[in-house]
């Protein structure tokens, strides 16, 4: 669980690009380059401590793989039409 400040900003940014991208026709490999990528680059910058780094790069994985976060919701039909 993260708890550093920036780090949960971070992941906030992450996952909110990873969903934009799967609207726009991204998938799963590609994500997960995009995701890889964004990780080497906070790694370079040195804008958080390694270890945070690691803890990020952890959830946003495991954010990754939980297909449910990638769902998009079906409309409910309007039953009420009596």
């Amino acid at each position: 669980m993260l708890q550093d400040a920036r780090s949960i900003r971070y992941y906030q940014r992450i996952t909110d690009a990873l969903v934009d991208h799967w609207n726009q026709g991204y998938r799963t490999d590609e994500l997960r380059l995009y995701l890889e990528g964004y990780i080497t680059a906070l790694r370079h910058s040195d804008a958080i401590e390694p270890y945070l780094i690691n803890r990020l790069e952890q959830e946003a994985r495991r954010y990754l793989l939980d297909t449910s976060n990638f769902a998009v919701p079906q409309p409910q039909p309007d039953l009420d039409f009596f």
